[in-house]
């Protein structure tokens, strides 16, 4: 998730990471691979859709550890049929080390495949510039290394579907502002979606003025709620 500095990162149970930069966890304390699936694959209706288009575009505020990238490749490469292809793109300020990310990904052995392929092309000790490369099963990652409004802002885009996955809004409120909200909504194609674990009320407020017609869910776990919608025009 979000953003990350150097040198900000304690270990809490369970080999959790918690950035002390933003004062929050990377996922979910509960079970991050199943927030995944419930938030963003799920409430981006990844499977269905998967099966109505050829070429998908997936992009995503906070790399962080890459648990959702990882998680979306797996579920991707079940179901994908030949000549279908999938660009990951994520806007990352404070890219991690790959020992980092290795440690906080171990949780997961059922991810270990996807995990090792990642850690193999992740530049050491991490990334300082852009990275873009294509993995097995037609993903391409595209790792776009900076501030997020910058960055996106510049981005050729659209996005099918958004994964918005900051840190918590009241922890780092610049991933959830209405000039970012605004620019994620005009790099998303008509028809497209957004999903976030967020509920927060003006995160809600925010997404509606960008002009998303913006949903309340069920959350994941103890999460009451989260938010998803889509751009109708």
């Amino acid at each position: 998730m979000g953003e990350e500095g150097e040198d900000a990162i304690v270990w809490h149970e369970g080999d959790m990471p918690f950035s002390t930069r933003f004062g929050d966890h990377f996922y979910s304390r509960e079970n991050g691979l199943a927030e995944t699936r419930h938030v963003f694959i799920a409430g981006n209706r990844l499977l269905e859709r998967w099966q109505e288009q050829n070429h998908f575009a997936i992009a995503e505020l906070g790399f962080g550890t890459g648990l959702n990238m990882l998680t979306t490749w797996q579920a991707w490469k079940a179901q994908r049929r030949s000549g279908q292809d999938l660009t990951f793109t994520s806007f990352e300020k404070f890219p991690l080390d790959g020992e980092t990310l290795n440690r906080a990904l171990a949780n997961w052995p059922e991810l270990a495949d996807e995990v090792a392929a990642l850690v193999a092309v992740w530049p050491k000790p991490k990334p300082l510039e852009d990275l873009v490369v294509d993995l097995d099963d037609g993903v391409r990652l595209q790792l776009l290394i900076g501030d997020a409004a910058e960055r996106l802002t510049a981005w050729d885009g659209p996005a099918d579907a958004w994964y918005l996955d900051g840190f918590a809004p009241a922890r780092n409120p610049d991933m959830w502002s209405p000039d970012l909200l605004g620019a994620v909504f005009e790099k998303t194609k008509p028809g497209g979606t957004f999903a976030t674990y967020a509920a927060a009320g003006f995160v809600r407020r925010n997404l509606q003025a960008a002009g998303f017609t913006v949903d309340r869910l069920p959350g994941h776990g103890m999460k009451r709620e989260m938010l998803a919608g889509t751009r109708t025009s």
